[in-house]
């Protein structure tokens, strides 16, 4: 195990658990402002990756629901998604399943985040203007000494090796935790965790697939195809071109940490300054396709950078449907409109405004992930996947596990014919199955926000009853 990623850099990342955290068996309590005693965050020992520090080899849990429940959902963020980004929704379906309890993932790139000022200004030690000058406005503003620091590619080439395999193998010691403590185990996936959860169910474990320790998989706006979208050509060009590249994905063209400081910078603010002129507003470094036409309030520029009548396409990931501007009003101000996702509520899955030490980005997300997922192919064995050293073989060796897909606005009914392929591919019966398409009414997104109404809440209810029993 390499330790070749430097103390001083690690330690200053790892404010985040010594501000609010205390030492217990198996990895880290941690505090949560304003949270339920249901609600726990703890890091478990995580595969050992030949390279990665030794201490950074590590898996998050993000649990909620009654500490007592034996019956556990396990849920897989996105592209450039935290664990933090499911817990309105945990906390959603936990209240509304009887006798359940959601574990979400957070992958082991998160340790390398600085989350000191956000966690300053959720304990009231520090106000938006601070956090706004700590993150982003010290770029442009040589006055500001006390600032967030880069961390050098160089510094990190370890992120390159964090592929399916690492996610996988991480995995497999949650839901071995989860066995032990539960009678019931389903996994889950949001867009490429979807993928990650194909990947997981029909890996190779000494023979056995990943499927045999679970009970049911479900699949939001994301899965994987009975086919590799990679070559085995096309995979090693990809691999070829990461090793000279930055280990870190960019999220529809803003490259890392950029992602996370803009998302969580700008939760932050709606969320404690909602009606306030715009800090970034007048920023010389926002993306000009972010900005409002006109000065908005804190949240209505959040707003119009994520709403998909007004966000950009290379933004379709992280879009909702939450309002509009308002007609009139200097600085405009946001309205709901009657749209599904409450721009509060899609402001506090990013910002986690009740969890110290996290939030709902994951600010430095490997591209190596990414990658991988193409050669999962609904654990199809192929080619590629000997490129990409994968072992996603076990596709049609499912049992009779139920599975349930929801297709929203990226994935739409392509997410629900990959799941009707894994599911012909095992002989699973069409009664294990439920199959909904929104991708009409739901942007990808709003499956994990909207509210009251929520027909991915709804429909994952009556499957959890239903089909998983």
């Amino acid at each position: 195990m390499s330790e070749g990623f430097g103390d001083t850099v690690f330690a200053g990342r790892m404010i985040r658990i010594a501000i609010a955290t205390a030492a217990v068996a198996g990895g880290f309590a941690l505090a949560a402002q304003g949270a339920t005693a249901a609600t726990d965050f703890r890091w478990y020992k995580g595969y050992d990756e030949a390279s990665t520090p030794s201490k950074l080899d590590k898996v998050g849990v993000l649990s909620v629901g009654p500490r007592k429940a034996k019956k556990i959902l396990i849920l897989n963020p996105g592209t450039s998604g935290a664990a933090a980004y499911f817990y309105p929704l945990a906390k959603q379906i936990t209240k509304q399943t009887k006798g359940w309890q959601v574990w979400s993932i957070e992958r082991r790139g998160t340790q390398l985040e600085d989350q000191s000022v956000f966690d300053r200004v959720k304990l009231g030690e520090a106000t938006v203007e601070e956090m706004a000058d700590y993150y982003l406005l010290w770029l442009t503003d040589p006055s500001i000494s006390d600032h967030f620091e880069f961390i050098d590619d160089s510094e990190v080439g370890f992120g390159r090796e964090w592929g399916m395999k690492v996610a996988v193998e991480d995995l497999k010691r949650v839901v071995d935790r989860a066995n032990r403590k539960a009678e019931t185990v389903v996994m889950g996936g949001h867009s490429l965790g979807g993928s990650i959860t194909t990947a997981y169910a029909t890996w190779d474990f000494n023979g056995e697939p990943g499927a045999s320790g679970l009970d049911g998989l479900v699949f939001i706006d994301g899965g994987s195809g009975p086919d590799p979208s990679l070559t085995p050509a096309e995979a090693t060009d990809r691999l070829d071109e990461l090793a000279a590249d930055s280990p870190w994905l960019s999220f529809g063209g803003i490259a890392a940490p950029f992602t996370g400081l803009f998302n969580s910078v700008g939760a932050d603010l709606a969320l404690n300054a909602p009606k306030e002129p715009s800090v970034l507003h007048t920023w010389p470094l926002l993306p000009g396709n972010l900005k409002a036409p006109v000065l908005p309030t804190n949240r209505a520029g959040y707003g119009y950078a994520l709403d998909a009548e007004t966000s950009p396409s290379s933004l379709a990931a992280a879009q909702v449907n939450a309002g509009r501007l308002a007609k009139s009003g200097d600085p405009r101000d946001w309205v709901r409109a009657g749209e599904i996702s409450p721009l509060r509520r899609v402001a506090k899955a990013f910002a986690a405004p009740d969890l110290l030490g996290m939030d709902g980005t994951a600010w430095y997300h490997p591209t190596r992930l990414n990658l991988d997922s193409g050669g999962v192919a609904a654990g199809n064995d192929n080619p590629t996947q000997d490129v990409l050293d994968l072992d996603a073989i076990h596709g049609d060796d499912l049992g009779r596990m139920p599975i349930y897909a929801f297709g929203a606005a990226l994935g739409g009914q392509r997410v629900l014919d990959a799941a009707a392929s894994l599911a012909e591919q095992s002989s699973i019966p069409q009664r294990k199955l439920r199959l909904v398409n929104r991708e009409n009414a739901y942007t990808h997104i709003d499956p994990l926000t909207a509210q009251p109404k929520n027909a991915f809440v709804r429909n994952l209810k009556q499957f959890l009853r239903g089909q998983v029993g």
